[in-house]
């Protein structure tokens, strides 16, 4: 029997919650991480919830119940790599899961970062996670790589949080 992965579904554009609502009433296990953003309008400002991840949704489920998942209106696609479905590891979901709960301020990054030194942060709601400390527009970051979509979250936290990690010079994956 085929044990239950994590896999990214693409969506169409600002489609995530109602895919991730879909699923959810087919019974399918489905994660979309969220997060809260004060816009802007001429006349008002109002706190919106938008997805962390810009078209994607999680989907926990076998392998051969992809294409199902896919009958769900505005979903388009499973992430491939050379013809296999991308996975993302419980490990990774949990972490996503974590920083996403803590409400600290996030941002995500696609682009290739050259691995920075490894450090462990040592104080606030994220003690304990190891990352990679990064300089990005004169900013201090906390790097988490989410490497099954090639996707980073960087989140600003104190440097005096974070403890470099003796011997390591760089993370590999």
């Amino acid at each position: 029997m085929q044990e239950f992965q994590w896999y990214v579904m693409y969506t169409s554009s600002r489609a995530e919650k109602k895919v991730a609502d879909r699923l959810q009433k087919e019974g399918v296990e489905v994660f979309l991480p969220l997060v809260e953003e004060l816009r802007q309008w001429t006349d008002r400002k109002k706190k919106v919830q938008k997805a962390l991840f810009n078209g994607y949704v999680f989907v926990k489920t076998h392998r051969n119940h992809l294409w199902n998942c896919l009958q769900v209106p505005g979903a388009v696609k499973f992430v491939n790599f050379s013809g296999v479905p991308a996975t993302i590891r419980e490990e990774d979901v949990e972490i996503i899961q974590r920083v996403v709960a803590t409400g600290v301020a996030i941002e995500t990054d696609g682009s290739e970062i050259a691995p920075g030194e490894k450090v462990k942060v040592i104080g606030g709601s994220l003690q304990d996670m190891v990352g990679e400390c990064i300089e990005k527009g004169n900013k201090d970051y906390f790097l988490i790589r989410i490497p099954g979509i090639y996707q980073n979250i960087l989140v600003t936290i104190p440097r005096k949080f974070l403890q470099v990690i003796e011997g390591v010079a760089s993370v590999q994956d």
